[in-house]
């Protein structure tokens, strides 16, 4: 029988000399719960340039990356997360968070906050009780940063940096894995407590969340695929930043989000994709 890691309740970076603790997340803790209630993950594909937002202003809402930036000019009543897997991301966009983040719950990466407490530390030093760590199951760091090397976090990282195959976590009951893909392993979490499965795009990550936070319905926009070749909607042609979803969409993306929608249908949860540009991509979403 495998021996699986556990990973850290907690994790502490050094800011300013000041030791600012974030929580890993708990699905166990009452405030994570979305009580049964439908949920929308918006992604930042062009499409969201088309959403009518004032239907989906009284839903449970959960941002990736950019998309924070639509609570600038529609008033969201319920933010329930806003979710970050890759510290290029804050390297990319750090306006993102200067403007728009004012205390919502933040999920993200060690690799992000630690990027976060070299960039933002005023951010980290405020906000850190509304922020939960989530762990890469098959390699916890998580994606660094490709432009600066930051060592603001307490705890050795190097046993959290070993990757493992998704295989290796098999017979996990947190996780439904599928070694048999053609060109390279795929999964997905049942309860992101114990961890995420990574696809290729911060949304994969934001579904597994709302599943292990006891979502009804899981409704995703934005989620375009087809279209990155062109700026994010929150983007222009000068300030875009670099996109390798053509590189990961066949062969991971659209086959994870199948898995993914097939194991949580199983489990009474149905994930229905808005996305006009990739519906045609996927058999079961």
């Amino acid at each position: 029988m495998a021996l699986y890691l556990r990973l850290p309740a907690t994790a502490g970076f050094n800011i300013n000399n000041e030791l600012i603790v974030i929580s890993a997340f708990n699905a166990n803790e009452a405030e994570q719960s979305l009580l049964g209630q439908d949920v929308n993950i918006i992604a930042s594909g062009p499409s969201v340039q088309q959403l009518a937002l004032s239907e989906l202003l009284d839903t449970p809402t959960i941002f990736v990356n950019g998309s924070l930036s639509l609570t600038r000019q529609h008033q969201f009543t319920h933010v329930a997360g806003y979710v970050i897997s890759d510290a290029r991301f804050i390297n990319h966009q750090p306006e993102i968070l200067h403007q728009y983040y004012t205390g919502q719950p933040l999920y993200a990466t060690l690799a992000v906050f630690e990027a976060m407490a070299t960039t933002h530390p005023d951010i980290m030093r405020t906000y850190h009780h509304a922020m939960r760590v989530l762990y890469p199951v098959d390699r916890p760091w998580g994606v660094k940063s490709n432009k600066l090397s930051f060592n603001k976090l307490i705890f050795k990282k190097k046993r959290l940096n070993k990757k493992m195959p998704l295989s290796y976590f098999i017979n996990h009951p947190n996780f439904v894995i599928d070694s048999s893909h053609s060109s390279t392993e795929i999964g997905v979490s049942l309860n992101v407590t114990h961890g995420f499965v990574e696809a290729g795009t911060v949304a994969y990550v934001a579904t597994q969340l709302a599943f292990s936070r006891h979502a009804a319905t899981i409704h995703l926009y934005g989620i375009d695929l087809l279209n990155s070749d062109q700026p994010r909607f929150y983007e222009n042609n000068n300030n875009r930043a670099p996109s390798t979803l053509n590189k990961v969409m066949n062969e991971r993306i659209v086959p994870s989000f199948n898995l993914l929608s097939r194991s949580y249908k199983a489990h009474g949860v149905t994930v229905i994709n808005h996305s006009p540009v990739s519906k045609s991509l996927f058999d079961d979403l």
